[in-house]
């Protein structure tokens, strides 16, 4: 028995197929949802809180090595802080805004102030 005509042309069909859904596959993982994605980081919270720390340790200090020390943690943390921000974007794969420009969070919004504190040295 002799097998149809189409037979060869329905095959090339289904790889076509099959190749174009991987390529669409692969697309959406490396290309679309990478771009959904939006980290956001409240720097001014994690600004305060350090800037707390630095007030707390300049009004208990004792001596000139005690406000030396102060003055040391907060120039290392304004040091530390805009190479922590250039690195989150790098670190998450996404857009990262400041928390005061988002309206509202969708299921794609990540918070990424934890990570930032974890790169400036606190808690």
């Amino acid at each position: 028995m002799k097998a149809p005509d189409f037979i060869p042309a329905l095959v090339q069909l289904l790889l076509t197929l099959i190749v174009v859904a991987a390529a669409l596959l692969l697309y959406d993982r490396t290309v679309v949802r990478p771009a959904l994605r939006i980290g956001m980081v409240d720097v001014a919270e994690v600004y305060r809180q350090k800037e707390a720390e630095f007030t707390q340790l300049l009004t208990k200090a004792g001596s000139e090595d005690d406000r030396q020390k102060a003055m040391l943690m907060a120039r290392t943390f304004a040091q530390r802080l805009p190479i922590a921000l250039e690195e989150l974007p790098r670190d998450c794969a996404c857009l990262v805004v400041l928390k005061g420009a988002v309206a509202g969070p969708t299921p794609h919004t990540v918070d990424l102030t934890a990570q930032l504190r974890q790169k400036v040295g606190m808690p």
